[in-house]
């Protein structure tokens, strides 16, 4: 009986000490960033700030829907650096995931989509390989009217795939931290 528990037990040390070999772990998963806050301000010489905020107190998976709140009003025909800004409140104290992004500059890429009286961007900054990052940016407007700007984040994607270099989300890849819709409006500007 006392052969048979002690060989009992060697089989099962021999399986645990088989199971837990340094050959079997897998790659370290950097997983998505959780993102509660995005905030973009827009400035321009001569005319008031617009801020563009989206707040999800309960992340970007979370079941709640995110409170969008848009100050001040963009000007026609006006260029504007845009400056963003992303936070996590799930932690204490409120993680800045700007950092995060910024030290991880060649796994992620903001992306711009826009419509209406909104027109191009152009990428202000640059990870090691010169491919674009996007925390920093220019959104030129056209004439007075409505627009829609469309944030992307994506994580872990292909920057050299065709078109991601000038902003194209199509062949990009990879995951998408946050995407949120801002709608607009652009104001004539009488001071011009």
């Amino acid at each position: 009986m006392r052969t048979t528990r002690f060989l009992s037990m060697l089989a099962i040390a021999a399986l645990v000490f088989t199971s837990c070999s340094d050959d079997d772990d897998p790659d370290p998963v950097n997983d998505r960033e959780v993102i509660t806050n995005l905030t973009i301000v827009f400035e321009a010489e001569g005319v008031e700030d617009v801020t563009l905020e989206s707040e999800d107190l309960d992340g970007t998976d979370g079941p709640g829907t995110p409170e969008v709140t848009i100050t001040g009003t963009f000007q026609e025909n006006t260029t504007y650096t845009g400056t963003i800004t992303v936070l996590n409140q799930t932690v204490t104290p409120t993680e800045n995931v700007t950092i995060e992004i910024r030290d991880e500059d060649d796994e992620h890429q903001f992306f711009f989509t826009t419509t209406g009286s909104l027109g191009d961007t152009e990428y202000l900054d640059f990870d090691d390989d010169e491919n674009p990052l996007g925390l920093s940016f220019r959104l030129s407007t056209g004439d007075a009217g409505m627009g829609t700007i469309l944030v992307t984040l994506r994580h872990e994607l292909d920057k050299d795939a065709a078109g991601v270099s000038e902003g194209d989300i199509t062949n990009a890849g990879g995951d998408t931290d946050i995407a949120q819709l801002f709608s607009v409006s652009v104001a004539q500007n009488i001071a011009r």
